[in-house]
């Protein structure tokens, strides 16, 4: 696992989908990097992502939560040390995730950094999927 590096809180995070960030693989110097060949980009370090997803379950000592997105689903540790908005740690919540990449496979692991409880809309979840492929295709 990645320790926590403070230089990767200085970067803006990448919004991303479980999916993708299965399919990173480490650099090295131990970065995770999103290939982007699909999109005609070149590779794209991914050391804090921002994902949103619907919350699948909290552990009991509200440590952990499992959440999906569209693509798959991925796991947030560390929630009892973060800022929260809203009431996040709710089944079946649509949350905004900030947070360090610890794994990518093979589910995503992240060490959140951020939570917050989004507007539970349609738009809101379906306008996620095409954000992120539209930042993906035009981010340098």
């Amino acid at each position: 696992m990645m320790s926590e590096d403070p230089l990767s809180l200085r970067s803006p995070p990448v919004k991303i989908l479980a999916a993708q960030l299965r399919k990173c693989c480490r650099a090295p110097g131990g970065q995770w990097q999103l290939a982007r060949e699909e999109y005609g980009r070149p590779a794209l370090a991914v050391p804090l992502v921002w994902m949103q997803g619907t919350v699948l379950s909290v552990d009991q000592d509200r440590l952990t939560v499992q959440i999906q997105d569209e693509s798959g689903c991925f796991t947030v540790q560390g929630v009892d040390k973060v800022p929260k908005g809203r009431p996040c740690l709710i089944a079946g919540k649509y949350v905004m995730v900030m947070g360090l990449v610890l794994s990518c496979s093979p589910e995503p692991i992240l060490r959140a950094v951020k939570m917050t409880a989004l507007m539970d809309s349609v738009l809101n979840r379906n306008m996620w999927e095409l954000e992120v492929e539209d930042l993906h295709r035009h981010l340098p």
